[in-house]
């Protein structure tokens, strides 16, 4: 009946791993809550069972209803028990199988409340414990389900018979044994309201770790892996973005593709490690040395692709020409000995009604100009 006190963590972790089959670590780990779950099921079987004793003390039933509850409950709680441990659960998209388990706490109830009128009300008491226990797990539908075939099951007990339902209180044991009733059925529920409660707390905890992990997902599935600039096709969306910005402010946009000279010549010569190396010192070394609102990535191989907004063709030449002479002033003899690096780019500026391919082939063949006119130098494409 509580069956799903610990299943909101694993309803809102596991909610895609539901969809698929589930993984022998899901298993086991779903086995391990349901064990709980029946546990505390057991308990609470024994604390009723405890106040149906002080009623027998009393005089008021006799020892044969606390032992029939006793060992109907935990019969019930058994048996799900071992569908549990056979995993017949896991067989359906609610594992916990609540609907079940609030129907058969239920048809417990009311049928010790029909076996023991006299103390009928310590019956009915629990059914708000089931209740507020399901209402943990229960879906709308499950819910309106189990609560119309409960006011099914009353309607007739209540207004088709003469029968006396009450929890007496003449003697001083009774009226124990109804305070008991009362204070453990509170108790129970005011557990059940922090527990639900601290999942809640969890889950909204967790629900920003997801969001910050998706965030970062998000993140890498736009960063080039070796150098963590973006990679192609996040650069190409914001050359892109920026090129539509400058159209309707009107402002100049520039570009430059810039390529790390002889670059299979330092793999061939230092190894592909250093190489990698050189890569990322050279990425970082541009992060470093451009504006926040300039955009940097990797475009192909030894190839980047610097997007330069709010910048006209000159002012691109100066940042590019110092960006060069950055690279090639560095110690990369720190990465291997006799080791020198230098970069070649092409620059051009977005043109009237021009798209990303025309301007990127024009600094292309810029770049190209730049390489074959000796390496270590930058070259303008004029519009």
């Amino acid at each position: 009946m509580i069956g799903a006190a610990s299943s909101l963590g694993d309803q809102g972790l596991g909610a895609v791993a539901d969809a698929q089959l589930p993984s022998a670590d899901m298993l086991g780990r779903r086995v391990g809550q349901r064990r709980q779950m029946l546990g505390v099921q057991a308990v609470s079987c024994s604390l009723i069972s405890s106040v149906l004793l002080v009623y027998c003390y009393a005089g008021t039933i006799s020892i044969s209803v606390p032992a029939a509850y006793f060992l109907s409950g935990t019969g019930l709680i058994g048996i799900f028990l071992l569908l549990s441990e056979t995993h017949i659960n896991d067989r359906f998209q609610d594992h916990y199988l609540t609907l079940f388990q609030v129907g058969g706490h239920v048809a417990l109830q009311l049928g010790f409340l029909l076996a023991a009128p006299q103390i009928g009300y310590a019956f009915l008491c629990v059914l708000f414990l089931i209740f507020e226990f399901g209402a943990l797990r229960m879906t709308s539908r499950q819910a309106t389900v189990a609560w119309t075939l409960t006011a099914i099951s009353l309607a007739p007990i209540f207004l088709l018979t003469r029968m006396p339902i009450g929890m007496p209180v003449e003697t001083d044991t009774e009226r124990l044994a109804a305070m008991l009733c009362f204070v453990l059925t509170i108790g129970q529920c005011a557990f059940l309201g922090l527990y639900g409660s601290s999942l809640r707390k969890m889950l909204y905890k967790r629900s920003f770790e997801l969001k910050a992990a998706n965030k970062r997902i998000e993140e890498l599935a736009e960063l080039d892996e070796l150098t963590g600039s973006f990679n192609r096709r996040c650069i190409m969306r914001m050359l892109e973005d920026e090129i539509a910005r400058a159209r309707r402010s009107n402002t100049p946009c520039s570009i430059a593709l810039i390529d790390l000279d002889w670059f299979k010549r330092i793999n061939d010569a230092y190894g592909h490690p250093t190489g990698d190396e050189v890569l990322r010192t050279f990425a970082i070394t541009l992060f470093a040395n451009i504006r926040n609102i300039d955009r940097f990535g990797r475009y192909g191989g030894e190839e980047f692709l610097l997007v330069l907004p709010d910048t006209s063709i000159d002012g691109a030449a100066r940042i590019i020409d110092r960006l060069r002479s950055i690279i090639a002033d560095l110690d990369w003899s720190a990465l291997s000995p006799g080791l020198r690096v230098t970069i070649s780019a092409g620059i051009a500026t977005l043109a009237a009604n021009e798209n990303p391919d025309a301007v990127l082939a024009r600094a292309d063949a810029a770049l190209y100009s730049a390489k074959a006119r000796g390496r270590n130098r930058i070259a303008i494409a004029r519009s």
